[in-house]
């Protein structure tokens, strides 16, 4: 929608953008700031009902080319996170007006609101910076160009102004992850996945570490090689390293873990009715790691150590197939016996838990991965799926989410869910011959390969990584999901 969006300096812009709530008129503070008349009378038409993103645009308003009027939904249910939708909706217009340059001023009504300036300026930049996101590379010959315009915003208060500088930041990391989520597995292999994570390390100043080939089986990672095994492009783990200024180097990390498999057809137990379109974005946890671990390392920067790791393959089919009977023995010594080759997801997740638990000695793990079909029965496309029995890594990830606008729901941990991962001739299975609690049979599988008092949070991004519809600011395609929410987990 925009090439880039960024904050201005004091250059004079065309637009100026303010707010109005539900039922209520211009606020005095908006109204001087307008310095127009039809703005204020605007506001009392028909078609400014002051629901959450409508917006009336007043055109030759005083000093400006346009004032656009947004709504800011009931007084009563405002909140900084608002602010996501009330930008969304104004860049949208702007990109439709081809407008370049706006002042945004809505001190007044979040004042009257008490809701902090920083938040609500941080939530706003979020929100034109994800509505801004474009991937256009993949056109061809056959489609007209997009002439890509730069926004530039600017705020006459200094902690909305700092905080939209945040908030762009933390929307150019997601969108990061949106484009990857974005790119063709004939693209997206492993081994890209792997080179886009070593660009990204030099650019940012983190440590990049492959392992593949070889060195695979020297870790004894064996679900990635087994579940890799069929494709021509081979699997990888993919680490990389944030240590923060000055030290901390002997603080135990946090450890991101993201499943990244670039393209699932089901392996033997193929996918069936359509069931592999869209199979590109089964890499979608792993790309919020990146986004996040771009974040870390140059928004966020933590006095802590920071760990992400993307487990990664392709799920083919050929002679070189695992089967459904076949056994593997993890690193950990758990043995698995395969009953669906579509369940291939826990198993490279395994791993990547394994070398977690033995060589980061972590401070807690968290995992997202777009892992099980069921969670969306479970909870839709509104929420992601939550297990962990940590509370207090639980409560900070809860609070995570609600500062980023990504909703997770708790599910829970039973020891009879893992009963029901038992293999007759093998430890477990990797997919239990029922179909009942079948997001939970995901998470219970994950906790075999936890160390016992590692905190540990299983985010099952299924139902939320992409969306099929414009809204809010989001266009149809991926959400970037998690990247923000870990963003806001590791920030100080």
């Amino acid at each position: 929608m925009f090439k880039s969006v960024r904050i201005a300096g004091r250059s004079r812009p065309s637009v100026l953008i303010v707010g109005h709530f539900k039922g209520k008129g211009l606020d005095k503070a908006s109204a001087r700031s307008a310095r127009a008349g039809a703005v204020a009378r605007a506001a009392t038409s028909p078609e400014a009902t002051g629901e959450l993103g409508r917006v009336v645009d007043v055109p030759d308003a005083g000093a400006f080319k346009r004032v656009l009027l947004v709504g800011l939904g009931s007084k009563g249910s405002f909140e900084a996170g608002s602010m996501r939708a009330v930008a969304a909706a104004a860049a949208r217009r702007l990109a439709l007006t081809r407008d370049k340059a706006a002042e945004v001023d809505f001190i007044g009504p979040i004042q009257a609101c008490d809701i902090d300036l920083g938040a609500a300026g941080k939530a706003f930049g979020e929100g034109a910076g994800l509505i801004g996101w474009s991937c256009e590379q993949f056109r061809g010959s056959a489609t007209k160009g997009k002439t890509l315009a730069t926004l530039s915003l600017q705020c006459a208060d200094k902690a909305f102004s700092d905080g939209m500088k945040l908030g762009l930041a933390l929307a150019e990391s997601t969108n990061i992850a949106r484009t990857l989520s974005q790119t063709p597995p004939n693209i997206c292999t492993p081994l890209y996945l792997a080179d886009q994570a070593k660009k990204m390390a030099r650019e940012t100043g983190l440590k990049c570490t492959v392992i593949k080939g070889a060195a695979l089986e020297r870790e004894k990672l064996q679900g990635l090689i087994n579940v890799g095994k069929a494709s021509e492009n081979e699997p990888c783990l993919i680490r990389l390293e944030y240590t923060p200024e000055g030290g901390g180097k002997n603080a135990k990390p946090a450890v991101l873990l993201g499943k990244s498999m670039t393209y699932d057809s089901g392996g033997l137990s193929i996918k069936i009715s359509g069931g592999m379109k869209g199979m590109k974005r089964d890499k979608d946890g792993g790309c919020a790691v990146l986004g996040a671990m771009h974040a870390i390392a140059t928004v966020v920067r933590p006095s802590r150590p920071v760990v992400g790791l993307l487990v990664s393959a392709e799920n083919s089919i050929s002679d070189e197939a695992y089967r459904p009977d076949d056994i593997i023995t993890f690193r950990n010594g758990v043995t698995v016996e395969v009953t669906n080759t579509d369940a291939e997801g826990r198993l490279v997740l395994a791993d990547g838990l394994c070398w977690a638990c033995d060589k980061e000695n972590p401070a807690f793990i968290v995992d997202l991965a777009t892992l099980t079909g069921g969670v969306v029965v479970a909870l839709g496309k509104v929420y992601a799926g939550l297990w962990c029995d940590d509370e207090g890594l639980r409560g900070r990830i809860e609070c995570a989410a609600a500062g980023a606008g990504e909703r997770v729901w708790r599910l829970p941990h039973h020891e009879d869910y893992r009963t029901m991962m038992k293999s007759p001739i093998a430890d477990i299975l990797n997919s239990a011959p029922v179909r009942e609690a079948h997001p939970i049979q995901g998470a219970a599988f994950l906790s075999y390969f936890v160390k016992g008092k590692v905190p540990w949070a299983h985010i099952d991004i299924a139902g939320v990584h992409e969306t099929d519809k414009d809204a809010g600011p989001f266009i149809a395609g991926p959400t970037g999901f998690g990247v923000r929410l870990l963003a806001n987990l590791l920030s100080d």
